[in-house]
């Protein structure tokens, strides 16, 4: 059996193990935590139940949690549950911290994902009093070595107070496999060399002042598994669309058969959409993305993708047995970087990525809201769509056209939120075909959205609104007094539809 200590290869630092109890008591009211944790990868997860377990009848406790994105092993449930967060940051998906947000009851700034480390290093944000960090190990020279996920970690220990290490002896052996590199300061930086996604930047851990670690916790639990579902007939329709999107271009001699890097969101639609791609000609592919999902790691071992570049490994249980208990295959096929780097716009503009994300809603003009349900409540965030979108080569977004059975379209008069406007969405694809905005006004959008995205039940009403609308005049016409119609409808009906056409 192992000796967990020798995952402290920096033997000074061995005095300072304790129990995740002991670590969550040096927390106190009205303290920022950085906690790691990408996608329901690589968090924190002890210290962060234990804090749960010692505040929960404290009354008034509150504190900051920032994050890389969502949180795995329900720490966002016990958090909320538990009436001690303040303020959350930049990207969460729990459904008891979506209704405590929702409700008003924690405070919620929702950002893109290339942005945290920003206002970390800025200042902006309140100071980081604990970063809480998951790692394989600590090495000789006193680097931390992450696990399954990197997200803003590197950036919270430099910028923390304290740091507090879990070592985790249940993650896989993922040493070498992380590239960890810091932009710098606003005036101060270089351009970032990259041209390709596995061009290599900086040092296999973080870097890390050893006086700065306050405690070391052992932890032996594998990260929570995804969710995501498989393919089904929608999506295996919607992967079929956006292939003859992708065969298009190249028959117009705008891509080959290697295409470009790729990006792909998170969820079970951008997951099941990647399938498409295992039985199709495209080949020797690259991806530069934020998560690495179960599709991908297929594409990787079918030989269709050479190397992925991301920010976190987030796999369903069945493909953990596969990936986790043997990473070797991998080792020079996958990089994990901070998601400032995976996110930067800079590469991102400098690969000429196609980038797919999924939306919630988008409109006849090919506004995007990728957010906030009927305007209003928070879904889970922004992510790093909005990295992706505005800087890549050809932005698509996804979605099946109807939801609730069909009482709700997917495609709507203009929608409720914008996250990604008309000019930042080139590609919209549902599983009734693909609509091409790119070069496209207003006036030229709306009739081919209609046609080649929306669900036939619906298509009739588009039409007649944007017609009607027409009639008005204006660049992008709209009827203001009846553009969110369809969202009080829903409110007040359940369904979209109107009267007449409810089954």
């Amino acid at each position: 059996m192992e000796n967990k200590m020798e995952r402290i290869r920096l033997k000074s630092l061995q005095d300072l193990v304790v129990t995740p109890q002991e670590a969550a008591s040096w927390i106190q009211d009205g303290m920022t935590l950085g906690l790691s944790g990408f996608t329901r990868a690589g968090d924190a997860k002890a210290v962060p139940h234990a804090l749960v377990d010692r505040t929960r009848n404290i009354d008034g406790f509150k504190v900051n949690v920032f994050t890389g994105a969502s949180l795995g092993f329900e720490t966002d449930e016990k958090l909320a549950e538990a009436g001690i967060v303040n303020k959350r940051l930049p990207f969460q998906v729990d459904r008891t911290m979506r209704g405590k947000i929702n409700e008003g009851d924690l405070l919620f700034v929702d950002q893109h994902l290339s942005h945290t480390a920003e206002v970390v290093r800025q200042g902006v944000l309140p100071k980081i009093d604990f970063a809480i960090v998951e790692a394989l190990a600590i090495t000789e020279d006193g680097m931390i070595i992450p696990t399954t996920s990197v997200g803003n970690s590197s950036i919270f220990v430099e910028h923390a107070k304290n740091v507090i290490v879990e070592i985790n002896t249940a993650q896989p052996d993922f040493e070498g496999m992380h590239d960890i590199y810091d932009i710098g300061m606003y005036g101060e930086r270089v351009p970032v060399q990259m041209t390709k996604p596995s061009d290599r930047l900086g040092t296999i851990g973080i870097p890390v002042d050893p006086a700065k670690i306050k405690g070391i916790v052992f932890n032996h639990h594998l990260d929570s598994p995804s969710p995501n579902e498989g393919p089904d007939a929608e999506t295996e329709t919607m992967a079929a669309n956006l292939l003859d999107f992708l065969r298009n271009e190249v028959r117009e001699g705008r891509l080959t058969n290697e295409l470009a890097p790729l990006q792909a969101g998170i969820g079970s639609q951008a997951n099941a959409v990647l399938y498409g791609l295992l039985d199709s000609e495209f080949e020797n592919l690259e991806v530069y993305s934020e998560v690495l999902q179960d599709a991908m790691f297929d594409l990787i071992d079918a030989g269709k993708v050479n190397f992925a570049s991301c920010a976190s490994i987030t796999i369903s249980e069945e493909k953990m047995k596969t990936v986790f208990e043997n990473p070797e295959p991998y080792k020079d096929k996958i990089m994990l970087r901070p998601q400032e780097i995976s996110n930067l716009p800079e590469v991102i503009r400098r690969m000429g990525l196609i980038a797919i994300n999924t939306a919630l809603e988008f409109d006849i003009y090919g506004n995007v809201n990728s957010t906030h349900v009927t305007g209003t409540k928070m879904m889970n965030g922004i992510g790093g769509s909005g990295d992706f979108a505005r800087n890549s080569r050809i932005a698509i977004f996804v979605t099946k056209s109807v939801a609730k059975g069909g009482d709700i379209s997917s495609v709507v008069p203009f929608v409720s939120h914008v996250d990604h406007t008309e000019h930042d969405v080139d590609v919209l694809v549902t599983e009734h075909g693909y609509a091409d905005l790119r070069g496209l006004a207003p006036r030229e959008r709306a009739p081919k959205i209609i046609q080649n995205c929306a669900h036939p039940m619906y298509r009739e009403q588009l039409m007649e609104y944007f017609n009607e609308a027409c009639e008005r005049g204006g660049q992008t016409p709209h009827i203001l007094e009846k553009a969110f119609s369809w969202h009080t409808r829903l409110n007040e009906t359940g369904t979209m539809l109107e009267p007449e056409l409810v089954r």
